[in-house]
């Protein structure tokens, strides 16, 4: 094989891995910013909850289990 054709089919190789990680980059960059949203969300519904939690206990008398339990 020619010199000169090897080095382009190495130029080649090169710019397709430079392609090839740039999509991953990007792909990886969207992943974080997914799990970054579900993130907030889930502290947020464990907010809520945590505030339901304390409304609930507030209105729950105190008063031992039956004696069943």
């Amino acid at each position: 094989m020619p010199e000169d054709q090897r080095v382009i089919e190495l130029e080649m190789q090169i710019a397709h891995q430079d392609r090839l990680i740039q999509e991953l980059s990007d792909s990886i960059a969207e992943q974080w910013r997914t799990i970054d949203a579900l993130t907030r969300q889930l502290q947020s519904l464990r907010d809520s909850v945590g505030m339901l939690d304390n409304d609930v206990q507030g209105l729950m008398p105190d008063e031992p289990p039956p004696p069943h339990y």
